[in-house]
């Protein structure tokens, strides 16, 4: 029963933020993904999205603490994303393309389950329950495959915009880091329980480096990503 009224409330916050995102894209006449406000709060709908996907994973069945810890941080980011301006300009012509939504799209799809992978493997170093590190693998895997099919997407926009695939901007740079550190945590997964612990910190510590490389480079360097 108290899994059930959690949902129930990550359901109707999700289809709050769905109706807002919604509501706001017929206005504006495209899905809005500029600025922090937008992408927070579109970062903060894809985390309750796959959190309640992997909500119904047998491994976390009767788990009450995960929709609750998921849905509270997918309200808190939307939360932070009310502070920021919307911006309701056109979009440039340069991001006036459906490669650079899918694109965009994807990688948040990406984002949110990293974000759920270092959840689940704080909870299996505090625990000890192995099948947290299994939710973890996973979640691991399909994000970096979302991720994978956003850098594809996304050089293809690039292509289209800059005639080039890759311009070596720091956000880019920090993609490719992101990319093959997740490349590089999801084999240390497979090499055994030996290496569980490893296993999980990197679960954690992808969270930071997806961070970084959502926020950090977009506020600190100059980039064709910059908000």
């Amino acid at each position: 029963m108290a899994v059930s009224r959690w949902r129930a409330g990550l359901i109707a916050g999700l289809a709050a933020g769905m109706l807002y995102i919604i509501s706001r894209g017929l206005a504006l006449g495209r899905l809005p993904l500029l600025g922090p406000h937008d992408t927070l709060t579109f970062f903060g709908i894809s985390l309750a999205i796959m959190g309640l996907f992997v909500s119904y994973s047998p491994m976390l069945r009767g788990v009450r603490w995960f929709g609750a810890v998921v849905g509270a941080a997918a309200g808190a980011i939307v939360l932070v994303a009310l502070t920021f301006r919307p911006l309701n300009m056109p979009l440039p012509q340069i991001l006036d393309t459906l490669w650079f939504e899918l694109h965009v799209v994807v990688a948040f799809f990406g984002y949110a389950l990293f974000a759920i992978g270092g959840v689940v493997s704080a909870a299996y170093l505090l625990t000890g329950v192995r099948s947290y590190l299994d939710v973890y693998f996973k979640t691991a895997l399909v994000g970096w495959t979302f991720f994978s099919a956003s850098m594809i997407s996304g050089g293809i926009w690039g292509y289209y915009a800059w005639g080039t695939y890759w311009l070596w901007t720091p956000k880019e740079l920090w993609t490719s880091v992101l990319w093959l550190f997740y490349a590089m945590a999801l084999h240390v997964r497979l090499k055994g329980a030996r290496w569980d612990n490893l296993s999980a910190w990197l679960g954690i510590a992808g969270v930071f480096v997806m961070l970084f490389t959502y926020l950090g480079v977009s506020m600190l360097m100059k980039s064709s990503h910059s908000f």
